[in-house]
């Protein structure tokens, strides 16, 4: 049996097998370069979301310090650094939400007690499944 929809001037057919239980879908190859560069474009834009600030200050020398203390006690969090003068900033992690981040505060409050939350355009995290591959 085939069945043909039309969508938005777009033609799909599908063709369906009731023994096979396959659905088959017939698209324009227009319509899946679209979606990739919508993915392409989605990918780079940033996001917004928090960061906890651990430093600001205008000693360069200092702020790199702080940033290399931090990433021996938490490796696997990803430390910035950011000038916006007169000040060097030294911005960790990349929180979608308040709440995440602030339970990392609270870790981090331990080595850096001036610590406090920022909103920021953070990174986009990474999905388990692209860290498997």
């Amino acid at each position: 049996m085939l069945l043909i929809v039309e969508v938005n001037g777009f033609s799909y057919g599908q063709n369906t097998a009731a023994d096979t239980g396959k659905v088959e879908f017939i698209q324009d190859k227009n319509v899946q370069a679209l979606l990739d560069k919508h993915i392409e474009i989605n990918s780079k834009a940033p996001i917004k979301g928090y960061r906890v600030k651990i430093h600001f200050g205008t000693d360069k020398n200092k702020a790199r310090e702080i940033k290399g203390n931090f990433i021996s006690k938490f490796p696997n969090v990803p430390a910035y650094e950011k000038y916006d003068q007169p000040n060097f900033n030294i911005r960790v992690g990349d929180f979608r939400t308040k709440l995440e981040a602030y339970k990392f505060l609270k870790e981090v409050q331990v080595e850096f007690p001036s610590a406090f939350l920022v909103q920021d355009e953070i990174e986009m995290p990474r999905l388990e499944q692209e860290e498997k591959k």
